[in-house]
């Protein structure tokens, strides 16, 4: 199972928001345009990410502007805020192995907590980058065409 693209449209979206502020009013419309995606999907995020308290958001043509510092907002909480998973986690297990079969009777006893540490392991990476991290990346790399 692949994590949402939400998360990563999140991330574009907070990362557009930070560096056009000064010259834009970033709107869904705006925001639309540098991910290539329909205003809609935009404007169900930034409700996600204000419900959150990550970003605000004007109504009408107002825009939208982050609502912490960027060095407060980690990936983690991005991901949480947007449901990039299920409320089941990053891994669906198959619901009915067989259990006639040896095999699909331990399944779960030998996978569940490996696939559980996975996916706390990939949390705490999360949390190690910020939306300041990401930004000044994205800078470096603009500086550099």
């Amino acid at each position: 199972m692949q994590i949402s693209s939400r998360f990563t449209i999140a991330l574009h979206i907070l990362t557009c928001i930070d560096t056009f502020k000064d010259d834009y009013k970033i709107t869904s419309d705006f925001l639309a345009e540098s991910v290539n995606v329909n205003p809609v999907v935009i404007r169900r995020l930034l409700q996600q990410l204000k419900a959150a308290g990550l970003v605000n958001v004007k109504r009408g043509s107002g825009g939208a502007e982050i609502a912490r510092p960027l060095e407060e907002i980690t990936m983690l909480d991005v991901y949480r805020a947007v449901d990039s998973v299920d409320g089941e986690g990053l891994f669906h297990f198959h619901e009915n192995p067989n259990p006639n079969c040896p095999v699909g009777r331990n399944i779960h006893n030998v996978l569940d907590g490996r696939l559980n540490k996975i996916q706390d392991a990939m949390e705490e990476e999360m949390k190690k980058t910020t939306i300041a991290d990401i930004v000044k990346d994205t800078q470096k790399c603009i500086s550099k065409q």
